[in-house]
């Protein structure tokens, strides 16, 4: 059989709700990697909270973190790292104009640096993950560097607004999605930064064209990867936009989707 690339988005789609990978799931993808295809991880996780899944699966291929927004080899670093962060003076723009909507809260991150506008104990536990470097104060002050991504926690009724605000006012060098219940944030990263951005240099790297690219996701943030690879694959638990423009729907994420799709396509 030809050889695919498998693309695989994390949470809620190759980890079950308890975050973690189904014993089923494992041996498949490594009967997958045996066969010879190649298998990658795509994340809007920063490496450093997806870290811990690329080594149990003893993945040895580039890894898409950050939606797109950061791209590399964590086995070589000769293989290039693509970083293609927001500009700092849009992102203080977006910043003293969210003030106006009385934001929760403001979080940017830069690489392994994680920047709060406000202390929060809560998220201070949900972006630990991997152990970064965490600092809290006013952003406008603190931030220094252009940041990866920046993620605005608010009010569910001030999402659209805040939405329309990023889309009127900063659409040409920004693109945002927002996540679903019960976080109510807005992910803010550059222009043209998606999955598929990622896959795609992947997929050049080795050699394998589109139609041979199997993707899997469930969010909103998987639309681009499905709709730019050859198989796109939504989770049985995806909502609802993404399987509209998958190639076809598996089981979810706690009935091993992923393996029995595997197992079904390739013949493993």
């Amino acid at each position: 059989m030809d050889k695919h690339l498998i693309a695989l988005d994390l949470d809620g789609t190759l980890l079950k709700d308890n975050k973690t990978i189904s014993e089923r799931t494992y041996n498949v993808i490594q009967k997958a990697k045996q066969a010879g295809h190649i298998v990658a991880i795509a994340t809007g996780r920063p490496y450093r909270a997806s870290k811990m899944y690329y080594e149990q699966l003893e993945l040895t291929t580039p890894i898409v973190n950050f939606n797109g927004a950061f791209v590399h080899h964590p086995r070589d670093d000769s293989w290039g790292m693509y970083h293609t962060p927001l500009q700092l003076e849009t992102v203080k723009e977006i910043i003293d104009v969210s003030r106006k909507y009385n934001v929760r809260n403001i979080l940017a991150e830069v690489m392994d640096d994680v920047y709060f506008h406000e202390h929060d104990e809560q998220l201070l536990d949900l972006f630990n993950l991997g152990d970064p470097n965490v600092y809290v104060g006013n952003l406008h002050n603190i931030l220094q560097k252009n940041p990866t991504s920046i993620l605005i926690l608010s009010d569910e009724q001030n999402v659209s607004r805040i939405r329309t605000y990023l889309s009127e006012v900063h659409a040409n060098v920004i693109d945002h999605r927002s996540w679903t219940a019960p976080w109510h944030v807005i992910e803010i990263v550059r222009t043209g930064v998606h999955k598929a951005f990622g896959l795609e240099k992947l997929a050049s790297f080795y050699g394998i064209p589109r139609e041979r690219v199997i993707a899997f996701g469930d969010e909103d943030n998987d639309i681009e990867m499905l709709k730019w690879a050859g198989i796109g694959v939504a989770m049985g638990n995806a909502i609802e936009p993404l399987k509209a423009v998958a190639d076809d729907v598996t089981k979810t994420n706690e009935e091993d989707g992923i393996a029995m799709y595997l197992q079904s396509l390739l013949k493993l």
